[in-house]
C-alpha cells in the first residue's frame, strides 16, 4: 500500500506540473484575448464617438456653450446627459447634442478635479474617444505684455510653472530675484536637471495654426468697462502696449498652477520660468489651473490607443490680468477687480469656439476625420509618444522617483 500510495502521489505532482505548464503556455494567449475582447466592447457600437469634446472648468464656462449653442446648426448642448461614475459631484454629467457629434465635460477647477474627471470619463466604456478633438476652452488670467482682457489664446504649449522648489522671496540670497528654481538647481531660471513628466507639454502645432485660423473669423466681445481699466496700462510703458488694445486672437502659451498667482514679480517669474523650460519656444500669455493636467491623461490614454493626443486643442481667454496696472494696487487688483474681464472672457470662449467646432465638423470628411499630421514634436517633457522634445536641451534626462 505504501508503493502504490508513494506512486499515486508521484503521478498527480506530474499531472500537476503538464497542467501548470499548459496553463502557462496558454496565458499570454489568453491575455491577449481579454485584451482584444475587453477593447472590442469598449469600441462597440453603442458607444457615443463625438468628434468634438469640449472640456470646461467651471460652471461659467460650460453655461455660455448651453445658452448658445441651439441656436445653431448642432441643436441643443443638452439633448443628451449621460451620467459617469467618477466626475465631479458638483458635474457629474456629460452633455451631448442629439447625434453625438458634439459633448462637453465640466471638470470641476484644479489640477486633481481636472485629471479625475478627464480619466473617469475616457474609462467610463460609454464614448469611443479615438478620432475625438479635445477643445479645453477656458478663462484665464493674462500677461499684459502679450494679450489684453478678452484676448483669445491658441497654446502649442502648456507649462506647470510651480512644479519646482520655493522659498520664502525674505529668504532668498540678495542676488535672486524670486524664491522660486528648478528640481536639481540651486539657482532660478536654471533648466530642471530632475523631472517629474507633466513639467511641458507640447501640443500638435498645425492644428494649432488652423485653430487659430478658425477662431480668427470671430467677431469678439468687448465692454467699455474692459476698455477703461485696461487702458490704466498706457502709462506701464511700450512692454505693456498689448494690454491697451482690443482683445483678438494669439498664438500664445499657458501656464498651468494650482496657486493663483497675481503681481508683476510672480508674474515676471513665470514668464522668465517658460521661456527657459521649453528653450525659448515658448511664450507665457495666459495662466491657469488645469491645462497639464488635462494634457497628462491624454498622454497617457494615448498610449493605451483610447484617445489621440494629437486632437488636443488648448484655447484660453483673459478674465483678468495676472498685474496689477498703474494706479492700482496688488490687493485691490486681485481682490476687488478680481475676473473684471469675465463677462467678456467667457463670451469670447463661445465665439472662438464655435467657430473652431464648425470647421472642425464641416471639415471631417475631407481633413480632420485623419488627423492633422504636426510638424512638431508633440508630447511630454519625456519623450513618452515618441521623438524628442525639441524644447529638451541636450539629452540627458533624470527621472524623479
Amino acid at each position: 500500500m505504501g508503493l502504490l500510495s508513494s506512486r499515486s502521489l508521484l503521478s498527480g505532482i506530474f499531472l500537476l506540473v503538464g497542467l501548470y505548464i499548459a496553463f502557462e503556455n496558454k496565458l499570454p494567449q489568453l491575455n491577449q484575448e481579454r485584451i482584444r475582447a475587453a477593447r472590442q466592447e469598449l469600441f462597440s457600437s453603442s458607444k457615443v464617438s463625438p468628434k468634438i469634446l469640449i472640456v470646461s472648468l467651471f460652471s461659467a464656462e460650460a453655461d455660455v456653450w448651453y445658452e448658445h449653442l441651439p441656436g445653431t446648426q448642432f441643436g441643443d448642448l443638452q439633448a443628451q446627459t449621460i451620467s459617469v461614475p467618477g466626475l465631479s459631484p458638483q458635474y457629474p454629467s456629460v452633455y451631448c447634442n442629439a447625434d453625438g457629434d458634439i459633448c462637453q465635460i465640466t471638470t470641476g477647477m484644479s489640477e486633481i478635479n481636472a485629471a479625475t474627471t478627464i480619466t473617469s470619463v475616457i474609462l467610463s466604456g460609454k464614448f469611443d474617444f479615438r478620432k475625438t478633438y479635445f477643445l479645453i476652452a477656458g478663462i484665464a488670467g493674462v500677461n499684459p505684455k502679450h494679450g489684453t482682457l478678452g484676448s483669445v489664446a491658441l497654446s502649442q504649449f502648456a507649462v506647470q510653472v510651480a512644479l519646482q522648489y520655493e522659498i520664502d522671496p525674505r529668504e532668498v540670497p540678495s542676488h535672486w530675484e524670486t524664491g522660486y528654481f528648478s528640481f536639481g538647481t540651486a539657482n532660478p531660471a536654471t533648466y530642471p536637471t530632475e523631472f517629474y513628466g507633466t513639467e511641458v507639454f507640447e501640443l500638435n502645432g498645425a492644428l494649432r495654426d488652423l485653430a487659430a485660423g478658425f477662431a480668427s473669423l470671430a467677431t469678439l466681445n468687448d465692454t467699455d468697462y474692459s476698455q477703461d481699466y485696461r487702458s490704466k496700462f498706457g502709462a506701464a510703458g511700450e512692454a505693456y502696449h498689448p494690454a491697451t488694445v482690443p482683445p483678438s486672437v494669439l498664438k500664445c502659451d499657458v501656464t498651468t498652477s494650482d496657486n493663483f498667482f497675481s503681481g508683476y514679480r510672480l508674474g515676471d517669474t513665470f514668464e522668465k520660468v517658460v521661456s527657459t523650460w521649453t528653450s525659448g519656444l515658448g511664450k507665457y500669455c495666459m495662466s491657469a489651473m488645469e491645462d497639464n493636467a488635462v494634457l497628462e491623461v491624454l498622454v497617457r490614454f494615448h498610449v493605451s490607443g483610447l484617445v489621440d493626443y494629437n486632437r488636443a486643442i488648448l484655447l484660453r481667454t483673459g478674465s483678468n490680468f495676472d498685474r496689477a496696472p498703474p494706479g492700482v494696487d496688488a490687493v485691490t487688483h486681485l481682490r476687488g477687480e478680481h475676473l473684471n474681464g469675465i463677462q467678456i472672457a467667457r463670451a469670447n470662449i463661445y465665439l472662438a469656439g464655435i467657430e473652431i467646432v464648425k470647421g472642425i465638423v464641416g471639415g471631417w470628411d475631407t481633413v480632420f476625420t485623419q488627423g492633422v499630421p504636426a510638424s512638431n514634436y508633440v508630447g511630454d517633457i519625456f519623450g513618452t509618444l515618441g521623438g524628442i522634445p525639441d524644447f529638451r536641451p541636450g539629452d540627458s534626462l533624470k527621472v524623479k522617483n
